[in-house]
């Protein structure tokens, strides 16, 4: 399990990225892989990384 904190993340297209705290890089997030009813910036988040199509992917 990984933590990051959100930096983006826009509800109405249901998607957004959170900033990795170990690596400090940026992983794209989507809506259908989230546990919460809502993300917003600053949040801090623990997650699951997967390889997505277009690289890594929160889940």
């Amino acid at each position: 399990m990984r933590t990051g904190t959100v930096k983006f993340f826009n509800e109405s297209k249901g998607y957004g990225f959170i900033t990795d705290e170990e690596t400090g890089k940026d992983i794209f997030v989507h809506a259908s892989g989230i546990n919460a009813e809502e993300l917003r910036e600053g949040d801090r988040v623990s997650y699951e990384e997967e390889e997505g199509r277009k690289g890594k992917v929160a889940a």
